[in-house]
C-alpha cells in the first residue's frame, strides 16, 4: 500500500481551533479522519479530539492489520465516538454534550471507504473530474435535496445541522463504499471552514492540476482570503492514492515492509494548529485513558 498526505489545519478569524484531523495505519490498512468541533456548545476542541482518538484507538485494535469489515468498523466507530462524549459529558456534569462533526475513509485492499456524521465533507477526484462528494447532513442540503420532489417553504441556514456526535439523538451515520481506487486517485476531507468559502468546482480544479503538497494549502489560504477576518477554522486532509510500487513519488508513504503488528498514527493528544495552552492536556490525557478502558472491557465481553 502507498499514498502521500498532506494536511493543514489554520484557525481563521476564530478564538481557538475546534477542528482535528489525523490518519493511522497498518501495513495494508489506513484511516483518515477529520472531525469539526462545534460552536455554541462547550468544548468544542474536546469533542473533535475525542471522537478522533476514539476512531484511531478502534483502528488499532481492530485492523490486524486490515479491517474485516471497513464499513462496519466506521459505523461503529463513529457511534462510539458519539458514545464517549456522552460519557464526558455526564461524568463531568456538564448542561450540555460538547458535539461535533466527523468524517472518515479507510483505504485497503485497492478501494476507500468512507462515512460521515454532520456536514465535514469528502471529496474523491479522479484526473479533473469529482467522483464522489458526501452530503451534508444539514436542513439546507436536505431542503435542496427534496426541492424537485415536493415543494419546500423557507430556506434554511446551511450551519443548521440535523444530526452530530454528542447530540441528545442517535447519530444518522452515512457510509459508501467499496470504491476501487485507480492510481492517482485525491481524497480530500475538509471541514466546513473550506467548502463554506469555495465552491466544489474550486476544490476540484486545484486538486486536479496541482499536486497536493501544493493544492492543499493553497486551498486553504483561498479560503481564509475570501473569507475574511469572520474566517471559520479552516482544516484539510488530502491523500493521493498511488498503487504501483514503481510510482515516482518523493512524499510517499510505503507500507509494504511493516510487519503485521505494526500501527502509525498522527491523531494524538497533542494540539494541532493551535498553542498547547488553549487545551487541558490533563483532561486530554483523562479521556484517552478512559477511551482505551472502555474498549478493553468491551472487548472482553465478546464471546
Amino acid at each position: 500500500m502507498r499514498f502521500s498526505v498532506y494536511q493543514v489545519s489554520r484557525k481563521g478569524g476564530r478564538e481557538k481551533n475546534e477542528d482535528r484531523m489525523g490518519y493511522c495505519y497498518t501495513r495494508d490498512s489506513g484511516l483518515f479522519a477529520l472531525a469539526d468541533g462545534m460552536g455554541g456548545h462547550p468544548e468544542g476542541e474536546m469533542a473533535s479530539q475525542i471522537a478522533l482518538q476514539t476512531m484511531a484507538a478502534l483502528f488499532q485494535r481492530d485492523a490486524k492489520p486490515m479491517l474485516k469489515d471497513p464499513i462496519r468498523f466506521l459505523h461503529d466507530a463513529v457511534i462510539a465516538g458519539h458514545h464517549q462524549l456522552l460519557r464526558y459529558a455526564t461524568e463531568r456534569a456538564l448542561v450540555d454534550t460538547p458535539r461535533t462533526t466527523v468524517v472518515a475513509c479507510v483505504m485497503q485492499n485497492g478501494a476507500a471507504y468512507w462515512a460521515h456524521c454532520g456536514d465535514s465533507r469528502l471529496y474523491l477526484i479522479r484526473g479533473d473530474k469529482l467522483i464522489a462528494r458526501t452530503r451534508d447532513h444539514s436542513y439546507s442540503e436536505l431542503q435542496e435535496t427534496l426541492n424537485g420532489v415536493v415543494a419546500m417553504g423557507e430556506r434554511f441556514n446551511r450551519n443548521v445541522l440535523f444530526t452530530c456526535l454528542g447530540s441528545p439523538g442517535k447519530p444518522v451515520v452515512d457510509t459508501v463504499g467499496p470504491l476501487l481506487l485507480h492510481q492517482g486517485d485525491r481524497v480530500l476531507l475538509c471541514s466546513d471552514g473550506l467548502w463554506g468559502t469555495l465552491s466544489d468546482q474550486v476544490i476540484t480544479d486545484q486538486m486536479a492540476t496541482r499536486p497536493i503538497a501544493d493544492a492543499v494549502p493553497e486551498l486553504v489560504e483561498m479560503a481564509l482570503r475570501k473569507a475574511g477576518a469572520k474566517s471559520d477554522n479552516v482544516t484539510v486532509l488530502a491523500v493521493e492514492w498511488e498503487s504501483s510500487e514503481d510510482y515516482d513519488s518523493t512524499r510517499g508513504i510505503s507500507t509494504q515492509s511493516l510487519g503485521e503488528e505494526v500501527f502509525a498514527s498522527t491523531i494524538q493528544a497533542s494540539v494541532m494548529g493551535q498553542e498547547p495552552d488553549e487545551l487541558d492536556e490533563a483532561e486530554i490525557e483523562r479521556s484517552i485513558r478512559e477511551i482505551n478502558e472502555a474498549i478493553k472491557r468491551s472487548s472482553q465481553k465478546k464471546p
